[in-house]
């Protein structure tokens, strides 16, 4: 659990830093965008940590109840304004959209993501009723769990489980991208900045999550 909480202070504090320091309000709309992702994963990390390890059903409820608050009504519109912000920044600047590895992985997390929120949401809020309740629901619950980061058995071939490993890495991939390679994170940061922010807490979060896990 440290080490993740860790990992998430160090990297949203330095990607904070690199922007408030650096004149945020000559880059325009720009200037949101690290800020919001950065803060965005921080709560991510919160919001899958809290759901492990429990061992019984009011834990099992509080931990879900958390994840939901911190993933839905704070994550998710981070990353989703962040998201419109360098998006909006490219048009008004008339430059080419998803032209680097970073802004491709960067969409397809975008997508991803709001699959997990429909078919999570869906399935669990007024008892599943838009998947039709009970049996039903549950059924896509397995689905979102795609994207819920659960353990994974791969001599079970639980490829369910192992697409949520995929996803998690894949923010923490587009993150460390955009912080340890863009021309923003070169030009406005120290190399040893990046490699403390971008790989090194990065890595921590991935560690700590993943051993969290039951």
């Amino acid at each position: 659990m440290y080490l993740a909480l860790f990992g998430a202070v160090v990297f949203t504090t330095v990607t904070w830093v690199i922007i408030l320091v650096n004149s945020p309000f000559n880059v325009g709309w720009f200037a949101f965008h690290p800020p919001l992702q950065s803060l965005s994963l921080a709560l991510l990390v919160y919001g899958i940590m809290t759901l492990q390890p429990t061992s019984q059903p009011k834990t099992k409820a509080a931990g879900l109840a958390r994840h939901q608050y911190a993933i839905l009504f704070a994550a998710f519109p981070a990353i989703f304004l962040g998201t419109c912000a360098v998006s909006y920044n490219k048009y008004l600047n008339g430059a080419e959209h998803f032209k680097s590895w970073h802004g491709k992985f960067g969409i397809l997390s975008m997508g991803w993501i709001f699959v997990q929120v429909l078919l999570g949401g869906g399935s669990v809020w007024f008892g599943g009723a838009a998947f039709g309740g009970g049996v039903k629901a549950k059924a896509i619950w397995k689905y979102h769990r795609l994207v819920d980061f659960s353990p994974v058995h791969l001599m079970a071939f639980n490829v369910h489980r192992l697409s949520g490993y995929v996803l998690f890495l894949l923010l923490i991939l587009t993150a460390h991208l955009g912080g340890a390679w863009s021309n923003w994170g070169n030009k406005y940061s120290p190399w040893s900045m990046r490699i403390l922010a971008y790989s090194v807490a990065l890595g921590a979060c991935v560690a700590g999550l993943y051993m969290r896990i039951r």
